[in-house]
């Protein structure tokens, strides 16, 4: 409570007497302000930043349920709304974005006090290997997230296929990779990170899939999707003709979406602007494949922290997919 005490007084200048009063002000200073917590600003930076509760509820490895209720907490904390929200759309609000700043500058700070003490305790180079469209899905968020926990470790990626990146592992030349197979064959000393179906990827509207022989886009050899699609099309006896090939996903894309070919694709990969064909379409079930991780025998500390982080990203990919 604030208390004013009226105070008499006077002061003598240039010759004359002047009263006054002055006031005491007591006001008390034991109110502290409430406390932002750096997990809730993690989450709001994420939201901020993929303009999606549930793609922010991936990046900081918590249920959308759990990020909604973070959120709900900060709003009435600061008692105002920091999201404007409806069906499709999450935006800042005016506070929203002033509190933007102050968040990525708190974590910053955080970020810089620990690594002083702990950070400096593991330090090098992780040579990474991944197949290129797992180093546009995953790699960016994991690289992130392990460049905040881990500033002092250095991380040197390879993109290449699969049969490449084993050879570079075996030859010590990568520490750990990424790699695709398929489920009925994983090489030993592997660990299955992520299990997704396969399906035919062609044209919403298309006839490609109509035509006699068939026209397929795949990738080169050692793919393990190039191996389900060509299994099954031999067993489903069908004749095909090979008529692209691209070592990425991309090149097949737009053969798809061209309406010349159809391609196997892992069921995350079609999206929206593509439609999943399969027995009712005339061709045969892909089944499975498998993402692996295989991490070299020798290993260092740093190398281990990385294939943490790999085991984590990789999880709640695999959870939101099943």
């Amino acid at each position: 409570m604030l208390t004013i005490r009226p105070k008499r007084g006077s002061i003598k200048r240039n010759g004359l007497m002047l009263w006054f009063k002055e006031t005491e002000m007591n006001a008390p200073l034991n109110h502290p302000l409430p406390t932002l917590e750096l997990d809730v600003l993690r989450t709001f930076v994420a939201i901020a930043e993929t303009k999606s509760f549930s793609a922010a509820a991936n990046s900081v490895f918590r249920t959308p349920s759990a990020v909604s209720m973070q959120i709900k907490k900060l709003e009435e904390t600061l008692n105002r709304p920091v999201f404007t929200r409806d069906a499709r759309n999450v935006a800042l609000t005016g506070d929203g974005e002033i509190l933007l700043t102050y968040a990525r500058q708190l974590l910053a700070i955080n970020r810089e006090a620990v690594s002083k003490f702990i950070a400096p305790d593991i330090s090098g180079v992780v040579r990474l290997g991944s197949p290129d469209d797992y180093g546009e899905r995953i790699l960016p968020l994991v690289l992130k997230r392990f460049a905040e926990t881990h500033p002092s470790i250095a991380v040197d990626v390879v993109i290449d296929q699969s049969v490449n990146l084993k050879k570079r592992l075996e030859a010590g030349l990568l520490d750990l990779t990424l790699m695709t197979c398929s489920s009925t064959i994983t090489p030993p000393g592997s660990e299955i990170l992520l299990t997704e179906d396969i399906v035919w990827g062609g044209a919403k509207g298309g006839s490609a899939h109509l035509r006699e022989p068939l026209p397929v886009s795949l990738w080169e050899e050692g793919c393990a999707w190039r191996l389900r699609a060509l299994e099954g099309l031999s067993r489903q006896g069908r004749n095909y003709r090979v008529a692209y090939m691209s070592a990425h996903t991309s090149g097949q894309r737009a053969a798809i979406l061209a309406d010349l070919a159809v391609a196997p694709l892992p069921k995350s990969f079609v999206g929206k602007d593509l439609a999943v064909l399969g027995p009712a379409d005339g061709l045969p079930e892909l089944g499975t494949y498998n993402v692996i991780m295989v991490v070299a025998p020798d290993a260092g500390q740093p190398v281990l922290a990385a294939a943490d982080h790999l085991r984590a990203t990789l999880a709640t990919l695999n959870e939101r997919l099943h």
